[in-house]
């Protein structure tokens, strides 16, 4: 998976949940310039504590998260 995609995955699911990108941040505790590098597909390989930070903040799975559930 890019790192473009797995950062649109996410900015969908923020906008389905009408969440600013620093309402998410602060909800799965992570800094606000890191989530918007791994949004914006600047983190080359962001990790795997993050990407479980950003699922539990919505509510999903990892798997769905990177988009392995579609």
């Amino acid at each position: 998976m890019s790192n473009t995609n797995l950062g649109k995955i996410i900015k969908e699911f923020r906008s389905k949940l009408n969440m600013s990108q620093d309402q998410l941040a602060k909800k799965a505790d992570i800094p606000f310039s890191t989530l918007v590098k791994v949004e914006a597909g600047y983190t080359p390989n962001p990790s795997i504590k993050t990407l479980i930070k950003i699922a539990d903040a919505f509510g999903i799975g990892l798997d769905e998260l990177v988009g392995r559930n579609k």
